[in-house]
C-alpha cells in the first residue's frame, strides 16, 4: 500500500509538470560549496609550491531569464583558506591563512526548461578580492599580501523539479583565479588557485 501511494504521488507530480521558465523570470539559490583548488605557484628566491586547503562554505546565487533558455547567474560567496609554501629552500612555510570573495557571472543556456529535469551550462567572468590576510603567530614574516585577480569561469549544472517553484540544483564550476603575492613589501610569488566548485542546494523561481 505504501509503495502504491509512493508511486500515485510521483505520478501526478510528472503529470502536472512545473511551470515553464520564461523571459523575466527570477530563481535564487541556496548552496553548500566545496572549493577544492588546483594551486601551482612560481615562488621567487627560495623556490617550491603552494599548498592551499579545501574550503567548504554556503553560496549564493541569484539568476535571471533573458530569454526563455537564456539566463545571467551572479555567484556569492566567501572561502576562507590555510596557506603553505613546501618544499621550499626554507622546508615548508606556514603562510597562515586569507580569505577570498569571489563574485562571478555567467551567461546560462537551459536545455529544458520547462521539463523536470533542466541542465545548463554556462560560461562567464570572475572577479577575485583577497582579505583577511593572517599570517601564524610567531611567524617571522612582517606582512603579506594579494592582488586582486580577474579571469573566466565555465559552470555546469542541473535542476530537478519538485513542484512549480521549488528545485533541487547540483552544480559544478571551474574559476580562473590568478593573483600575485608580496611578502615583507615585495612581490613573492605569483599564484594559480583556479578552484574547482562543486555546489549542492535547494533553488526557488520567482
Amino acid at each position: 500500500m505504501k509503495g502504491l501511494f509512493i508511486t500515485a504521488a510521483m505520478a501526478a507530480l510528472v503529470a502536472a509538470g512545473p511551470a515553464a521558465a520564461e523571459t523575466g523570470d527570477w530563481l535564487v539559490r541556496l548552496r553548500a560549496i566545496n572549493v577544492a583548488p588546483n594551486e601551482d605557484a612560481n615562488i621567487a628566491t627560495i623556490g617550491g609550491n603552494v599548498d592551499i586547503d579545501t574550503s567548504i562554505v554556503p553560496e549564493l546565487d541569484i539568476t535571471y531569464f533573458v530569454r526563455d533558455q537564456w539566463a545571467v547567474e551572479l555567484i556569492l560567496g566567501v572561502t576562507p583558506h590555510d596557506v603553505m609554501a613546501v618544499g621550499t629552500s626554507l622546508g615548508d612555510v606556514d603562510l597562515g591563512e586569507v580569505t577570498l570573495l569571489p563574485p562571478t557571472l555567467t551567461l546560462q543556456y537551459h536545455f529544458n526548461p520547462d521539463g523536470q529535469v533542466r541542465p545548463y551550462l554556462g560560461a562567464g567572468v570572475n572577479y577575485t578580492h583577497f582579505f583577511d590576510e593572517n599570517l601564524p603567530a610567531g611567524s617571522a614574516l612582517t606582512s603579506i599580501d594579494y592582488d586582486a585577480s580577474f579571469g573566466l569561469a565555465a559552470q555546469a549544472g542541473v535542476d530537478f523539479a519538485l513542484d512549480e517553484d521549488w528545485f533541487v540544483n547540483l552544480d559544478v564550476k571551474y574559476i580562473d583565479i590568478d593573483t600575485d603575492v608580496t611578502i615583507n613589501g615585495a612581490i613573492a610569488a605569483a599564484v594559480q588557485i583556479d578552484p574547482v566548485v562543486f555546489g549542492l542546494g535547494i533553488g526557488r523561481r520567482f
